[in-house]
Order: structure tokens, then sequence, then C-alpha cells
């Protein structure tokens, strides 16, 4: 009888334990990379990471950015209309042991989109309002086993480590600028960019013209340029003369970045 009573308390006790650990997963549910949120994860592309470069967020080839294969594309409910685009996940396989790799854990930046399809009833994943990752396929290989497809996660914004400079690719005319910002440090998502010339004194804010490029109708040929970013979290890196007086379209210049 006592052995029973004692298994019966050591089942109450992992029993509590794990509504208290399920509980703080969560109710920690903070913007910047403190609290886990549930959701689900499947993969595109090949083990090379064919598919997964370009994407909606306007990034290139992933490779020569920084990003590599530690990418994945968000669902509408995470994507939030390319403002997400640069931001950094930690992601956990959770409650499916035939399928999760035991201690498997990544961290990620969001490079492009997983859109939805209404046509469907079944396998809407990235419909809203539900929360998906569509990662790499080598991304998904670390969390959880190829045969599974689709396994429930828990996952995190975290900090966004660069190596470098925030990159200012400069495109355009002389009429119309567009710039793709990117290898952002800090939480990564851009919010706010403004540019500003060597004649003027003043900071011009550019608009968001699809993920992370950037636009301005203000004509700067001829002049250095001045970056000034801004991030979800409110920090802001000024990079001053990043692009010297001679910068050309299509050229890629290097500023500060955020610690």
């Amino acid at each position: 009888m006592a052995a029973h009573w004692l298994l019966f308390g050591v089942q109450f006790i992992f029993a509590i334990v794990g509504y208290i650990a399920a509980f703080e997963i969560d109710s920690k549910n903070n913007h910047h990379g403190h609290g886990w949120d549930f959701a689900h994860a499947t993969f595109y592309g090949d083990i090379n990471g064919g598919e997964t470069m370009q994407g909606a967020c306007g990034y290139g080839n992933l490779f020569d950015q920084g990003y590599g294969l530690q990418t994945t594309a968000l669902s509408t409910a995470l994507f939030n209309n390319g403002a997400s685009c640069g931001a950094c996940f930690e992601i956990l396989c959770i409650n499916s042991p035939q399928w999760c790799i035991p201690a498997g854990k990544i961290r990620v930046t969001a490079t492009n989109f997983c859109p939805p399809d209404y046509s469907k009833t079944q396998d809407i994943w990235c419909n809203p309002p539900q929360k998906h990752f569509d990662l790499s396929l080598p991304m998904f290989l670390k969390i959880a086993k190829y045969e599974a497809g689709i396994v429930p996660v828990v996952y995190r914004r975290v900090m966004c480590g660069k190596k470098g400079g925030i990159k200012f690719e400069i495109n355009g005319n002389p009429f119309w600028m567009l710039v793709l910002v990117y290898n952002v440090g800090g939480v990564g998502d851009v919010s706010k960019v403004k540019i500003r010339g060597s004649i003027g004194s003043n900071w011009v804010q550019m608009s968001r013209n699809w993920g992370q490029n950037w636009q301005t109708f203000e004509m700067l040929v001829g002049q250095s340029l001045s970056f000034q970013v801004e991030t979800s979290d409110g920090q802001i890196v000024q990079s001053i003369n990043v692009a010297p007086q001679n910068w050309q379209f299509g050229q890629t210049y290097e500023g500060r970045n955020f610690n």
C-alpha cells in the first residue's frame, strides 16, 4: 500500500511539473525574444536551399547576404505585411516524440512569406490566424525527421547575431531610389529608415515598398548618403556618409550595426 501511494505521489508531482512548464511556455508571450508561443513548422525547397532564395522580403542570394540556410518563411499571422522580415526566431519541436529530434533547437531569420491558400479546407497551415514556420529543409531536419512533414513547435523572438555592418543595396534611378536593408542585428526587423544627402541637413523618412526594400523620391545623385535605421523595439543606429559622393546604383554599402 505504501509503495502504491509513493508511486501515485511521484506521478502527481510529474503531472504538476509538466503543467507548470506548459503554463510558463504559454504565458510568457512578450514580443521581443523572451517568451514562448505555440505554432507548427513544415519545410520547403531542397537540402541545398533551392526555392528559398529571393522571396517576399526582397532579399536576393541568401548565401551572399549572410543568411545562408538558417531561414524561414512566415505565415500571414507572423509576416505582418513584410514588417517581420529580418526578425530572428528560436524554434523547438514539441509534443511529437515519434518525429522530434531530441534536444533539436534552431535559430532562423525570416526571409520569406508562406502564402495562404483559401481554396483548401485541410492542410491550411499558412492561413490566418495560424502561426506557422515554413523552414528551409536543412533547418527542419535539425528539429524533426523528414517523414514527419509537419510538427508542433514552440518559438520565441531572439536577438539576431549578424557579422559585420548593416548593408544598404541601392537600386532605382535618379528620380526614385529603392534601398534594400539587410544583415540587421539587434531584433532584426526594421520599422523605419531615414536617408540624408550631404547637401541637406534634414533626415528624410523613406517608405516601405515591399519586404525590407525602402524607397524615396528625393534626388540624391552626386551626394554622399547617410542612413538611420530603427528596429521594431525602438533602437536606432546611424550610418553617416556610408555611401560616398560617387555611389552607384546596383552597389551595396556597409554601415554600422546594432550591438
